[in-house]
């Protein structure tokens, strides 16, 4: 492959690097690797440096070019690397004017001040540029809605990454929505940095639930909808509506919550307190019977107590999450929390073990509940996703894209076991 793209962090990060890839190869690039780099995590920015480095072992002749989060937010890492012949900046890096600046330097070899070019993010005021037409291979597309964000999270590095929230007209969004579907994607899911934080910078300022039921009204022959992570507390009323109303939005949430102990919530300087996090819960269940939540949860944060991480512990079976991401508290400079007391790295690590412990009892409880049940199955290549975005291991294989009713025979754990048809 000519022009390759190595993606590492979020599902944002994925959708951005298939119009980084088009716009590289549109511009000519070729024998080029291009790392889309995620900084929400120092371990994650470790993963990117070891990558080039192994990369530029396998292909010594081969172009590096880093851009992303992590190469937004800490540039000189990636310059002063010898491996890496360019550093791009995130606001620019789906603008097919970077790429061809990029191969203009590359051919001629130009190097100093500019192998790195990173912009500010002061002046960004929109974001879509780069809206995509699906994604090869899949039954399922995502469509980015919202960038950046706003908020000022004590442990986030994000938003220097990407700077404030900016949305995607909703004219733009259903018209890509509709392509999707003519191009046979049956189920599309909606992403954002800031996803609930959807429409404040737009005309009228629409919210998420406003946009929800726009797609489904206006593309009547998408068969699922879904939506990727959103900050709970921000959720609108005509969005719970929708999830009581809409057969064709998935009863799957992912909800950023963080921490289950109130005072560490006020020093992560989140929105929300504990009880919110579980009324959400219980207000979205009883609109939505069936509804399932994901979670995501930091073990370790500055100056927790063995009682507030408990906290954190039973936040899992107060909310009834079901799939949980888990994250040992990683101090990013910059950020107000890497100033704050630090807990042991080994205790960090201990309790997310045990939050992921917990995480694997809660979905073994869940995949159990679901034997004997039929489920509507999206199929992908070797397994599928049921409505609630439970993975099926298929008892046969099945067409991509298409979405079969089967019987729930088992688990093994971790995901559903289809039963064989008669």
């Amino acid at each position: 492959m000519s022009v390759e793209v190595i993606t590492f962090g979020c599902r944002l990060n994925a959708v951005e690097s298939k119009t980084v890839r088009h716009q590289a190869v549109a511009a000519g690039l070729s024998n080029t690797v291009i790392f889309n780099s995620c900084a929400v995590t120092a371990e994650a920015v470790s993963q990117a440096r070891q990558t080039i480095r192994r990369v530029k072992r396998e292909r010594p002749d081969a172009h590096i070019v880093v851009t992303g989060c992590a190469a937004q937010t800490e540039p000189k890492t990636f310059s002063d690397m010898p491996e890496v012949d360019r550093v791009l900046g995130n606001g620019a890096k789906t603008a097919a004017k970077t790429w061809q600046e990029t191969k203009r330097s590359l051919d001629f070899g130009i190097g100093g001040e500019e192998k790195v070019r990173i912009g500010d993010f002061s002046s960004v005021c929109e974001t879509a540029s780069h809206l995509i037409d699906g994604f090869e291979g899949r039954a399922r597309a995502f469509v980015q809605v919202q960038n950046g964000c706003d908020h000022r999270c004590t442990f986030c590095i994000i938003p220097y990454g990407r700077g404030p929230s900016r949305s995607v007209p909703m004219g733009e969004i259903i018209a890509q929505v509709r392509r999707l579907c003519e191009s046979e994607y049956r189920e599309i899911v909606l992403t954002g940095v800031d996803l609930t934080a959807y429409g404040a910078d737009l005309p009228g300022k629409p919210r998420l639930g406003t946009l929800v039921r726009s797609i489904l009204r206006h593309v009547s022959e998408l068969p699922r909808l879904r939506l990727s992570s959103i900050d709970s507390v921000e959720a609108d009323a005509d969005l719970l509506v929708a999830f009581a109303e809409e057969e064709r939005l998935m009863p799957h949430l992912h909800l950023s919550l963080q921490a289950g102990d109130d005072l560490i919530l006020k020093r992560m300087k989140r929105r929300h307190l504990r009880a919110d996090a579980i009324a959400f819960c219980e207000e979205a269940r009883r609109l939505r019977p069936g509804i399932v939540f994901g979670a995501d949860l930091i073990a370790g944060f500055p100056t927790e107590t063995e009682n507030q991480f408990r906290n954190s512990e039973m936040l899992i079976d107060d909310c009834g999450i079901t799939f949980l991401h888990v994250f040992p508290f990683s101090p990013r400079a910059g950020t107000p929390a890497a100033r704050m007391p630090q807990i042991s790295r080994n205790i960090a690590k201990d309790r997310a073990r045990r939050l992921r412990e917990k995480g694997e009892i809660a979905l073994r409880c869940h995949l159990a509940s679901e034997v004997g049940h039929r489920r509507r199955v999206l199929i992908e290549r070797k397994h599928g996703r049921s409505e609630d975005f439970t993975e099926v291991k298929l008892a046969r294989p099945a067409t991509p894209g298409t979405i079969l009713e089967m019987t729930i025979a088992g688990h093994d754990g971790k995901r559903l076991l289809a039963a064989s048809p008669c």
